[in-house]
């Protein structure tokens, strides 16, 4: 199960909430909104050579995703 950010519509905070497949609408908890947008997420993991993110730039040009196709360029 993956765990997304959100932005709450209503109130403008920004949580977390680890979400099922099936999952139903999210509701913020801070004041039970679900007019709620899903976030764009960056990650980061550890290889046994050296420390990789999601914008480290590997033949996209910085912005992350790959080579091509994503629309930044």
């Amino acid at each position: 199960m993956p765990i997304y950010e959100y932005r709450c519509r209503a109130c403008d905070r920004t949580f977390e909430r680890l979400v099922d497949t099936g999952a139903k609408a999210v509701a913020c908890p801070t004041c039970a909104s679900v007019d709620v947008a899903r976030m764009l997420s960056l990650f980061g993991m550890k290889t046994t050579q050296r420390f990789a993110s999601s914008v480290s730039g590997s033949g996209g040009g910085g912005c992350g995703c790959g080579r091509g196709g994503c629309g930044c360029h």
